[in-house]
């Protein structure tokens, strides 16, 4: 086949920001630096967030969070059970006990008209999930949250650039954490950062993500620095580097076109396919929001289709196409069953979205004519016309 192979996703890297990394390179500051410094004041101001800080990833945000939260043994955290297996994993890894609930059909995001049938009184958080860059309905969340004197850990990985009610996520409620892995809006490689309104929960973060020191590293090593140090806490190695925020600092400005990109090709999908009986498509949500779309993610009719989710993604890939999936539903994995006595049939709209659901490519860089060729893809595979 003479075209080349599609991803479903490609982070966007332009010439700039490669000339950015290439000056941190020549600086011989790459790690925990300035850049780190900016980009979390970048972060500060976009997000509109009181507490910005930058991390190796989404995932130690979301651990050292949860250690923020202080969990006790058995303490337990309420999630969806559809979503990247971080976010129960943390929860395992702070000392707590991932108690998952069902998921809504139409946003695949968290059913909030489950939640408050699962808490009980060893409840201490509650961690929804922005799944493919749509918002919760947080406000019923914050409601339930605060009648139950509850924290809410917003697992925001997929979300940088929603707006919920025409407020940014990260500027508002309790805490979230943000991934900026190549395959998210914006990337720093690897990466991610937590925001919160809890200055404590911030000292904590800030101090932990290094080794538990009490002063930043890239300010002992300066001119002006000294030094000595306390370790105050048991930390992490959970510290961004420089030549991370260096690809950061130029990506977040470019956000928004980004997002624009991404929803003009999610438009697309949804107008084109809009009368193809072989899929489900995403819904709109019933409150004013910006939709990242980080993914876009139908449900394969298999009856109608004549194909399975997964044959169709084998299918794809002949056409030189590639389709991802997220995810496999968490509870089902064997260590949640084996550990917490999970089984099939607990939750059974994330078991079903799980067997049917498909990523197709969309990313910023992605042409009209390349659409097309994933449109065309599915006709031949679907044996449409």
């Amino acid at each position: 086949m003479s075209e080349k192979f599609l991803p479903f996703c490609k982070p966007s890297i332009d010439q700039e920001t490669i000339n950015e990394v290439v000056e941190c390179l020549k600086s011989g500051w790459l790690a925990t630096g300035p850049r780190v410094q900016k980009f979390s004041e970048m972060l500060k101001k976009y997000l509109d967030a009181p507490h910005a800080l930058p991390l190796s990833s989404g995932t130690a945000g979301l651990h050292l969070a949860l250690l923020g939260f202080n969990l006790q043994p058995e303490d337990e955290v309420i999630l969806p059970a559809l979503t990247f297996v971080a976010s129960a994993n943390t929860i395992v890894m702070a000392g707590g006990k991932p108690v998952f609930i069902d998921i809504d059909l139409g946003s695949r995001n968290i059913d909030v008209n489950k939640i408050e049938a699962a808490i009980t009184p060893k409840t201490r958080a509650i961690m929804p999930v922005h799944f493919a860059g749509l918002s919760v309905d947080l406000d019923p969340i914050y409601a339930i949250a605060k009648k139950h004197n509850l924290r809410v850990l917003e697992d925001a990985a997929q979300a940088i650039g929603t707006t919920y009610k025409n407020k940014r996520i990260g500027g508002f409620g309790d805490t979230q954490i943000f991934s900026f892995h190549p395959n998210k809006n914006m990337t720093t490689g690897e990466g991610g950062c937590v925001t919160t309104s809890d200055a404590k929960l911030a000292k904590d973060v800030s101090i932990r993500r290094f080794h538990g020191i009490d002063r930043d590293a890239w300010n002992r090593f300066s001119k002006e620095g000294k030094q000595h140090y306390d370790v105050v806490e048991v930390g992490f190695k959970y510290n961004m580097m420089d030549i991370q925020a260096a690809l950061g600092i130029h990506q977040l400005p470019k956000l928004d076109n980004f997002i624009n990109r991404r929803t003009e090709l999610a438009k697309r999908y949804l107008e084109i396919l809009a009368d193809w009986p072989e899929w489900q498509l995403p819904e709109k949500a019933n409150f004013e929001n910006k939709h990242a779309w980080h993914l876009f993610t139908p449900l394969i009719n298999p009856k109608i289709a004549n194909i399975t989710r997964d044959n169709f993604i084998d299918e794809m890939k002949t056409c030189n196409i590639g389709v991802g999936f997220h995810y496999d539903a968490t509870h089902l994995f064997d260590y949640y069953r084996r550990n917490y006595g999970y089984k099939p049939g607990d939750f059974p709209v994330a078991e079903d979205v799980t067997q049917l659901i498909v990523s197709l490519p969309l990313f910023p860089d992605m042409t009209d004519a390349e659409q097309d060729r994933v449109i065309s893809a599915m006709k031949k595979v679907f044996k449409k016309g």
